[in-house]
């Protein structure tokens, strides 16, 4: 008896995904809630898992197929006997077993026409990056997936029963750099970089976006996070970090001026009272956005807590769509990667986005004419010119600066 493993709902508005990876090959165990295929959508990479115990008896659909919600992609045999299915190739690679294949050439022949088309089709990364390492050539491989296309068991049973041919010598040569590195390699696009890719355009194509710049002196959040972080780990059981002072002083801002935390629905400007503050994050996959939710609400615990199982779930891909939904407001930190400056381009529907970057030691002239070396940080607030004035971009961004500059502000609420 065999359990169909389904495409599960996705979220509002989605209705199909891509199959990214199968986590489980035909013959395989699989227990109850083991996760056995990755797919991907538009918005967020997902792993399923099977309901049930058995072993993985039939793979629907092929590595980089798309598929509706509700649709059979696998079924998972429950009665135990599946197991069998493991042991049937491996007769094919002993002496005994070479002599009964010799006489099947009408058999070979027949299947030549389909791994020539299959060779045509477009392979997944998984699958190429298994030609490739075992220098194969696909043409001598029978896909088995949808229209005939390789998916990553054909390539295994290929290479166990020595059926896979090697790609030709001269050709590898021809394609190769000096270090044996391919020349080129074609990759598609996955549907979260594609998705990425139209809304950063249509943002740009869409929004008035202009970027303000300013610089803050982070001496005083150095002084106060080196002060108490090992007290606040040992009560809070989380590091405290950069971003939970940035957030706190974010929302000050967006209170002080509401443009900021505003947006564009049609031909009305829809004022939000409320502070769901997205925290980029860059996961496998592409960049992700996980929203911490009714930010005035938080302490410095919850959120830095928040930012933390965030960042683990994207690393993981374990990013639920519910996790990135809404969001009135935008923090990005490219500073992690050691950017000194950048323009960010705004998260629509938002109107804003605030770009943190790298902290650097430069000479700094003070009130008392000294010239000190100072940890300075450049802050840039993109925002859309359609309903955000630069007299309350600027203003929001200072904000931020008094904020962080005298962190004292942020607890007396000045």
């Amino acid at each position: 008896m065999a359990e169909d493993i389904k495409v599960p709902t996705l979220g509002e508005s989605i209705t199909e995904a891509t199959i990214a990876r199968w986590l489980k090959q035909v013959g395989e165990a699989v227990g109850e809630d083991e996760p056995i295929v990755e797919l991907e959508t538009d918005k967020v990479a997902m792993e399923v898992n099977s309901p049930v115990s058995g072993v993985m008896s039939e793979m629907v659909a092929a590595e980089g197929d798309t598929v509706e919600v509700g649709a059979v992609i696998a079924r998972v045999d429950i009665s135990g006997k599946a197991p069998t299915v493991k042991s049937e190739p491996k007769p094919a690679a002993t002496p005994e077993a070479a002599a009964p294949a010799a006489p099947a050439p009408a058999a070979a022949s027949s299947a030549a026409a389909p791994a020539v088309a299959a060779s045509s089709m477009p392979l997944s990364p998984a699958v190429r990056k298994l030609i490739d390492e075992n220098g194969l050539n696909p043409a001598s491989i029978t896909g088995t997936g949808k229209d005939g296309r390789i998916v990553k068991g054909d390539v295994l049973k290929a290479i166990e029963a020595g059926t896979a041919t090697a790609a030709a010598a001269p050709v590898a040569a021809a394609a190769a750099t000096t270090d044996g590195a391919p020349r080129q390699e074609r990759v598609p696009m996955s549907r979260m970089r594609k998705r990425i890719a139209e809304r950063l355009k249509d943002a740009q194509n869409t929004a008035a976006m202009l970027t303000t710049f300013n610089e803050v002196d982070m001496t005083a959040v150095m002084d106060a996070r080196s002060r108490y972080k090992e007290m606040f780990e040992k009560k809070h059981g989380i590091k405290l970090g950069f971003m939970s002072f940035f957030v706190k002083a974010s929302v000050m801002a967006l209170k002080e001026v509401p443009a900021v935390n505003a947006q564009i629905d049609g031909d009305d400007i829809v004022y939000n009272n409320y502070y769901d503050i997205g925290v980029a994050v860059s996961s496998p996959t592409g960049l992700v956005v996980p929203v911490l939710r009714d930010c005035d609400n938080m302490g410095f615990a919850d959120t830095e807590k928040s930012i933390m199982d965030y960042a683990l779930k994207a690393r993981s891909g374990k990013l639920g769509l519910g996790d990135m939904q809404g969001g009135t407001f935008t923090i990005t930190n490219g500073g992690v990667f050691g950017s000194l400056m950048s323009t960010p381009i705004l998260n629509p529907p938002q109107s804003a986005i605030l770009g943190m970057h790298k902290i650097q030691q430069r000479p700094m002239v003070m009130p008392d004419g000294s010239i000190q070396a100072r940890p300075m940080m450049y802050l840039a607030m993109s925002y859309d010119h359609r309903i955000i004035d630069g007299r309350e971009a600027v203003t929001a961004l200072v904000r931020i600066k008094e904020c962080i500059e005298d962190p004292e502000r942020i607890l007396l609420d000045l």
